[in-house]
C-alpha cells in the first residue's frame, strides 16, 4: 500500500460479479485484472510516467505492487520471511515480471480454504492476520492502484460495480486524522469529494484526488 490470456490471471476482466458478493478472492481478483488489462496498453516509454503516488513513477509503481502481490501470496503459506518483501528490481521488461506477479498471487489466494488461514504481514504488524482480513486489504489496495495505473496512463480503469462497493466499505474502515500524517503511513489525508463516483470516493477517503493530476 502506498500514496506517496487464458490463464487465471490474464484472463480478461470483464466478467460480471453480483452485487454483493462476499467473495473476496474473486473480487480482489477482479481488480488485480483490471490492472494486468490496463498494462497491455503499456509500453517500455510509458514506464516514467508520474502517477497519483508521490515521487513515483510507473516503473515505481509496478515495482511496489510486485513486490507486495509475491509478499501476500507468500504470507498466504503462512511464510513470514520480512525480506519477501523488500522492494526488487523489475529487470529489463518490468511490465511482463509485473504481470508474472500477479499470476502468482492469484493464483495463491485461489487455493481452498486461504480466507481462513492466517497471514503473517510482518510489514504490518507482528502478529498474523485472519485471511479475510488480509484478503480485504490487498482488495482495497489493488482497487486504488488499478486507479493509480489508469491515471498514469490517462486512461480509465474498468471495474465492476461490486468490487468498488468492497472497496469502498473496506476503505471506511480505514483509520483518518492523525495516523495519516505518520511517516511510512499507507495511505495520505483524506481528501474532501463532493458527489462523484463511488470509485472518487474511494480514492478520495485513501488520500488521492481523483481529478489528479489536476
Amino acid at each position: 500500500m502506498s500514496t506517496n490470456q487464458q490463464d487465471s490471471t490474464t484472463q480478461s476482466s470483464d466478467a460480471p460479479l453480483a452485487a454483493g458478493s462476499t467473495d473476496l478472492v474473486a473480487l480482489d481478483a477482479h481488480a488485480v485484472r483490471a490492472g494486468v488489462d490496463l498494462l497491455a496498453r503499456a509500453t517500455q516509454a510509458d514506464l516514467t510516467r508520474p502517477t497519483p503516488c508521490v515521487e513515483w513513477t510507473l516503473e515505481d509503481l509496478l515495482t511496489h505492487m510486485a513486490v507486495q502481490h509475491d509478499g501476500f501470496a507468500a504470507a498466504s503459506r503462512g511464510e513470514a520471511d520480512p525480506d519477501l518483501w523488500k522492494v526488487r528490481p523489475l529487470g529489463d521488461d518490468p511490465i511482463a515480471a509485473y504481470r508474472a506477479s500477479a499470476e502468482r498471487l492469484v493464483e495463491a489466494f485461489a487455493e481452498d480454504g486461504v480466507l481462513e488461514r492466517m497471514f503473517p504481514l510482518p510489514e504490518f504488524r507482528e502478529e498474523p492476520f485472519p485471511g479475510r482480513q488480509a484478503v480485504s486489504f490487498h482488495l482495497v489496495d489493488y482497487v486504488v492502484h488499478s486507479w493509480d495505473v489508469a491515471k498514469s496512463l490517462g486512461v480509465a480503469v474498468e471495474l465492476e460495480p461490486a468490487v468498488v462497493e468492497a472497496a469502498y466499505e473496506i476503505a471506511q474502515m480505514v483509520p483518518t486524522g492523525e495516523a495519516r500524517l505518520v511517516p511510512g503511513a499507507p495511505f495520505g489525508p483524506e481528501i474532501a469529494v463532493s458527489g462523484g463516483t463511488r470509485l472518487d470516493q474511494v480514492v478520495a477517503h485513501l488520500g488521492r484526488s481523483p481529478n489528479w493530476p489536476g
